[in-house]
């Protein structure tokens, strides 16, 4: 096959295509060649009274609560290249949802903010390969996500108060290559994670694939260290054990003892690499932001780990007791889980109800 582009990095750059390059925004809905910036009407349309047509009209959309706007609707054979958006309000209220295919139920379905690895609706910027978070919110993810016959992307407003949308979907049309598997993402939270419960990142997932990625927004219940606790990768028929299990939390997140440089050099120490990080850390202020957070990221793009019949992955809490024993913790734990598999997606547990995934 001749190269389609979509694949594109660094070392075939310079090569010719016969792709077409296409952007869909709030400036062209559709993403159709020569219709971009003819908007008529659009939430610059005030700013712009003085221009006319073609000056900034339609930058983003406003979305109403429990509206849903469609995002794309984009007809294939393609794939997704980079997503940028910037969203108001509380980031756990907007909803991403990625169809493939016509199939009616989500491959991807993650509240927005922890879809970019901002899980606690605060800004921390992150300059990884997968994920950029640059100041002052804009999210971009530049996971590739190939699709066949059709792409459909939504997102859900389940706020009692408006949201607005800045977003560009850019996107190449081009033949996919038969060995071509399908995106997906998957939140998860446990508020608190029960005593002596581990924690699951992923469960129920049928088909061949590899597993990509994960993020955690970890709120922290207890005082002490928390990140004792080993990631588990169950696949091809394991029951009770493993194929693959961690040493630790912040080992798995590519860290070490504990990310602490030192009560004299600030404790905790955050770091952005292109494949993992230790985002942000929210410390007690003394007064009411009372439990340490963090957000952390972990990408498996140059070690994917790859199964041909199911996957489940867990992760344990365990922080430290008396007489130098394992402390099962109660923590509040979200995830997200990054995975690329053969269709069809198995339907995904039902997202918590707005109250429960509520940050405060």
């Amino acid at each position: 096959m001749d190269f389609n582009e979509l694949g594109t990095d660094l070392g075939n750059l310079y090569k010719l295509s016969d792709a077409k390059t296409r952007s869909i925004s709030p400036e062209n809905f559709t993403g159709e060649k020569g219709k971009g910036g003819m908007a008529f009407d659009g939430t610059g349309i005030n700013a712009a009274r003085d221009l006319g047509r073609g000056w900034k009209i339609s930058p983003s959309i406003k979305i109403g609560p429990g509206e849903t706007f469609l995002l794309a609707d984009i007809g294939g054979p393609g794939a997704i290249q980079h997503i940028w958006m910037t969203v108001t309000g509380q980031w756990r209220f907007s909803i991403l949802r990625i169809y493939w295919d016509d199939q009616d139920i989500p491959s991807v379905e993650c509240p927005v903010g922890d879809f970019f690895a901002c899980g606690w609706n605060k800004y921390a910027q992150i300059s990884s390969l997968a994920v950029c978070v640059n100041p002052g919110s804009a999210f971009n993810c530049y996971w590739v996500m190939p699709f066949r016959k059709h792409c459909k992307i939504t997102i859900t407003n389940i706020d009692e108060e408006d949201t607005m949308v800045y977003y560009q979907i850019d996107y190449a049309l081009a033949d996919v290559p038969d060995d071509s598997a399908y995106f997906h993402a998957q939140f998860r939270r446990v508020n608190p994670l029960p005593y002596k419960q581990v924690y699951t990142i992923l469960d129920g997932v049928i088909g061949k694939g590899q597993y990509v990625g994960t993020y955690m927004a970890w709120g922290v219940n207890n005082t002490g260290w928390w990140g004792e606790g080993e990631i588990k990768f169950y696949m091809d028929g394991d029951k009770e054990f493993p194929t693959i299990c961690g040493t630790g939390t912040e080992d798995y997140f590519c860290g070490s003892y504990n990310f602490d440089v030192g009560k004299e050099n600030g404790g905790y120490r955050e770091f952005i690499t292109p494949y993992s990080g230790l985002a942000q850390v929210i410390r007690p202020d003394g007064l009411y932001s009372s439990q340490t957070r963090f957000s952390l990221y972990r990408w498996h793009i140059t070690d994917p780990i790859r199964f041909n019949q199911d996957l489940r992955v867990t992760i344990q809490a365990l922080g430290w007791r008396s007489g130098g024993r394992y402390l099962p913790l109660q923590d509040d734990m979200a995830s997200v889980a990054y995975w690329y598999q053969t269709l069809p997606t198995v339907p995904f547990p039902s997202l918590p109800d707005k109250d429960y995934l509520e940050i405060i």
